[in-house]
This record gives structure tokens, C-alpha cells and sequence, in this order.
């Protein structure tokens, strides 16, 4: 069992809060968010403190505030050298969050999103996953990630995944407009790709578009999906939002 505390309670920290306290860890968190913060105390038996008590309570402390805020909420505490530092915090850096959290020095950066609570959650981790490991895996895949502009593209990929859903938003409206049922084609949108998805092996850089192209032959409506995709500049759209925000990131802009 270890003692983790939480540094702010959103959407992101609370489907964590609940997987490591569903394995018997414990767990103190920040009552920056009061109602979520009284929610996790009265399902799951964590303990609500200011910020400064939940660093003095926890080996393992979790970084969850919104970057924008990252300074002001974490410059007035007091590290200590054998803290572990878990940020989930985007766009900063280690160097940053090294100066920030100093005496101590060994941290880690991850992207969790809420459906970790369930498990197959890929948690990308960087510079190391010796912190990460014990507490997420089997559920939740830790995949290392030692170089830091590379796990920043981590980032940038996991932004797809809204974009994703917007895509799924505009097949199922379509589906709707054309059934006259929205709850029912919502359920097929869904139900399609978790279903598929599901199914696929984990393992293989060859896989997606080995898939992609099973599906996809030559004459086939999936292959004038793709198609239309294609020359209607989606794949090039993808590639300049991937662009941007990898520039974003990198401070280039």
C-alpha cells in the first residue's frame, strides 16, 4: 500500500482517485474542488486536506491542476527530497515542474483520461515508469517514454481523441436524420468502433493500416469512405491540427 495524495480532484484525478483506492492504497486529496472532494471521501474513504497537508500526508503525489494555475497552486508548498512527482499537467516541462517541486527530483509525466477506471487506459511515462508500473498495471497499460519531446506527441495525439468523437458526433447525426432515431444511432456509432476496436490485437506498428486495408478494398463502400476521406483533405486537416498543437507544446507558438 502506498500513500498517495492528489493535487486538485477534476475529471482527470478522480477516476484515478477511485482505481487506487478500489486496490487499497491511501489516499489523501485537495479540497480545490469541494463537491468532488466530499464525493470521493463518502464513496471511497479518502481523506480531504488543504494542499500543503496533502504533500506532508503522501510518498506519491499526483499533479492534476490545470497548467494555467500550475505556479500559483504549487510554489507556496513544501517538497520533500524523497517525494514522487506525478504531473498529468500538459505543456510543462520537467525542467519546470524540477524547479517547482524542488528538493524533489524524482518525477514522472503522464496522460491518464477517465476511462482508466475501467482499465486500457495506455499511460505513456516519461522519463521512467518505475512509479507508474506498480500502481496502474495490468489494467492500464505504462508505456515508457525516456525522451520528452517525444512523449510530448503523446499529447498531441491524445487530443484526437475529442476529435475522434466529433466524427462519431457527425456520422451518428447523419445516421438520425436518416432513421428518424438519434438514440438508436448513437448506440450503433458507439457500439461500432468500441466493438471493433476491442477486438484488435495490441501489439504491432503494421496493424492499423493492415486493418484499415482489410476493411477497405478495392470496390467496397469502406474503400469509398476512405477515399472520400482522403481526397477531401481529412488526413491532411489531421496532420496540420497534429502540427499545431506539437508547436504549441514545444513553445513554437
Amino acid at each position: 500500500m502506498s500513500r498517495i495524495g492528489f493535487i486538485g480532484t477534476g475529471h482527470i484525478a478522480a477516476p484515478m482517485v477511485r482505481f487506487l483506492a478500489d486496490r487499497g492504497h491511501q489516499i489523501t486529496v485537495s479540497d480545490r474542488n469541494r463537491e468532488v472532494a466530499a464525493s470521493l471521501a463518502a464513496t471511497h474513504g479518502v481523506v480531504v486536506a488543504d494542499n500543503q497537508a496533502v504533500v506532508d500526508a503522501s510518498d506519491i503525489i499526483f499533479l492534476c491542476v490545470r497548467p494555467h494555475v500550475a505556479a500559483d497552486v504549487l510554489k507556496p508548498l513544501t517538497f520533500r527530497r524523497e517525494h514522487q512527482i506525478v504531473s498529468v499537467m500538459a505543456g510543462i516541462s520537467l525542467d519546470a515542474l524540477g524547479a517547482t517541486c524542488a528538493p524533489a527530483h524524482d518525477i514522472t509525466m503522464t496522460i491518464p483520461l477517465g476511462y482508466l477506471e475501467q482499465g486500457g487506459c495506455p499511460l505513456p511515462a516519461c522519463p521512467s515508469d518505475k512509479v507508474l508500473k506498480p500502481l496502474f498495471e495490468p489494467e492500464n497499460p505504462v508505456l515508457g517514454v525516456r525522451d520528452e519531446g517525444a512523449f510530448n506527441m503523446h499529447f498531441a495525439v491524445c487530443a484526437f481523441v475529442p476529435g475522434v468523437l466529433d466524427l462519431m458526433t457527425t456520422s451518428s447525426s447523419w445516421l438520425a436524420h436518416h432513421t428518424g432515431d438519434a438514440d438508436q444511432a448513437a448506440r450503433y456509432t458507439r457500439q461500432l468502433l468500441a466493438g471493433f476496436l476491442a477486438a484488435l490485437p495490441n501489439e504491432g506498428a503494421a496493424l492499423l493500416p493492415d486493418e484499415r486495408d482489410a476493411l477497405a478494398t478495392k470496390g467496397t463502400l469502406s474503400a469509398q469512405m476512405t477515399d472520400g476521406l482522403r481526397e477531401g483533405g481529412a488526413h491532411d486537416a489531421l496532420t496540420r491540427a497534429l502540427d499545431s498543437i506539437a508547436d504549441r507544446l514545444t513553445g513554437k507558438t
